[in-house]
């Protein structure tokens, strides 16, 4: 399977806590068990906090997701302690003062056209979400562009999926000519024949109905 793209709606405060884990590991909360299982190695996620309304830090999965009950993060409900979590590699961390502002990048978000636009901050409710790879790399390029790092090159989909040659040659000259070698793309164009079809012989059929009247 294909790598996944998350975007984590976290806090400051519990953004703080993962950064003094060295970004090695990330929970998830109750709510959100049926996505968080689905976290896999080489899945990238996204940071956005909440309360500060901005793109913190991108970060990669190196693990399948598993429970612990550790009381690591912190939130309203005391029962809650983030128990779905995975390993992480940090790959663009921001300080506080440098985040992306999510109220200039968020309406721009191909993930947000979800919701009518003057809704889309609903976008960002709950704490873990499935975003479109394009959006994550546009917001990883804004992270590393700010931290002045060089941005990571990403496949257009023209590059990532090789486009198949077309035929230019009209249907007259493909039904008079059986095959055409074409060195200017490459290969060779040889139209199909139709299935065959059995045709009885005239000369046969006659032959045979003249033998009978003997």
């Amino acid at each position: 399977m294909g790598k996944t793209y998350w975007m984590l709606v976290t806090t400051q405060e519990n953004l703080d806590i993962t950064r003094s884990h060295g970004f090695s590991m990330q929970g998830v909360d109750t709510k959100n068990r049926k996505k968080a299982v689905r976290m896999g190695p080489e899945d990238r996620v996204l940071y956005y906090v909440s309360d500060k309304k901005g793109f913190a830090a991108t970060a990669t999965v190196t693990s399948d997701s598993f429970e612990d009950d550790e009381r690591i993060w912190k939130h309203h409900r005391e029962k809650e302690t983030f128990p779905h979590r995975v390993e992480l590699d940090a790959d663009v961390v921001l300080e506080q003062s440098d985040y992306i502002d999510g109220y200039q990048v968020g309406p721009t978000l191909e993930y947000v056209k979800k919701w009518p636009p003057h809704l889309w901050p609903h976008a960002f409710f709950g704490m873990l979400h499935i975003i479109p790879q394009r959006d994550f790399n546009y917001v990883e390029g804004e992270l590393r562009r700010v931290s002045g790092e060089s941005p990571v090159p990403h496949p257009t989909a023209e590059e990532a999926e090789p486009a198949i040659p077309l035929i230019t040659e009209s249907i007259a000259e493909a039904s008079t000519t059986p095959s055409t070698d074409d060195s200017s793309i490459g290969w060779v164009y040889a139209p199909k024949s139709k299935f065959p079809v059995c045709r009885k012989s005239r000369k046969s059929s006659h032959r045979r109905r003249t033998q009978k009247r003997r």
